[in-house]
């Protein structure tokens, strides 16, 4: 490996612990202090210590993702089912800090427990996941539906974590805390998609300049990104032009327009954020 691609793979493990931990932090100073849970094997993994009252979540959460691994093995591939055992590795051992440290719930309001563990929690989720970690679990069942079928993470997680949370009554037996549950199963959710859609943003350039040749050859030699010329017509000046589309992820975005300034800063762009993009360089179709 290059010194690039070490020190790539050293970032993306930087950050997927620093999700993981802001996830375990979630969940033991805000949701376990309070008898909240969530979906996943870490809700399971709470359930299981609200039963009990001596299992910690981190062992449960560590053992039942061996068992989900295992049956992961060959349709994700062993590199991501060994990034799995790892990531599993680092949420027991945070487990196991934070519920040293926690041991009363950070805040004494119950519904700002909810939305400030479930916000916290579903961040910690996708900033792992968007560097190619995971919290494993029902994460593991989302991604394999994701492997062939374009549906969200989140909506997967939701509908798989609703019986989990709903389970936890069996322990609690509060309705009171079920809602909370509930609440923190439903913003967790819409916080992680938040936070994926976020690192997979692309944008569309339509960029109209006399020196678009110019502008794509700087494109593709400096941030080896495609470009293409299409032919218009201005209906003011009367005059063919050419019109150059990019389209790119969001981390080539200040790249472009840089480039586009410092060949023609007269240029007139057009930047649109795009929903979805589909083929060589980034999502790949599914149906």
């Amino acid at each position: 490996m290059d010194k690039k691609k070490i020190w790539k793979e050293i970032r993306q493990w930087f950050m997927i612990t620093i999700g993981l931990a802001l996830f375990t932090f979630a969940w033991s100073a805000f949701l376990i202090p309070n008898q909240m849970t969530g979906g996943g094997v870490s809700g399971v993994a709470a359930v299981v210590y609200f039963a009990t009252g001596f299992i910690p979540v981190g062992l449960t959460t560590l053992v039942l993702n061996v068992i989900l691994v295992i049956i992961a093995w060959k349709i994700l591939g062993p590199k991501f089912c060994i990034n799995t055992l790892i990531c599993t590795g680092i949420l027991a051992v945070f487990f196991s800090i934070w519920e040293s440290i926690f041991t009363q719930p950070l805040v004494n309001d119950t519904f700002m427990c909810a939305l400030i563990g479930a916000a916290l929690a579903g961040a910690g989720i996708g900033i792992a996941l968007s560097n190619g970690g995971n919290t494993g679990g029902t994460d593991i069942i989302a991604l394999i539906i994701g492997k062939y079928r374009n549906i969200s993470f989140g909506r997967i997680s939701l509908y798989s974590n609703i019986l989990i949370v709903a389970s936890s009554y069996l322990t609690v037996h509060s309705i009171e805390k079920l809602v909370y549950s509930m609440v923190v199963m439903f913003v967790s959710a819409y916080i992680v998609d938040v936070v994926i859609d976020g690192y997979k943003q692309t944008f569309q350039f339509f960029v109209f300049s006399s020196k678009n040749e110019e502008i794509a050859e700087r494109i593709n030699k400096d941030l080896h990104r495609g470009a293409t010329l299409l032919k218009g017509y201005g209906s003011y000046s009367k005059n063919d032009s050419d019109i150059l589309l990019v389209i790119a992820h969001r981390t080539d975005r200040v790249n472009i327009i840089r480039i586009i300034k410092e060949i023609d800063d007269t240029a007139f762009i057009s930047v649109v954020k795009t929903n979805s993009v589909f083929g060589k360089n980034f999502d790949r179709l599914k149906l």
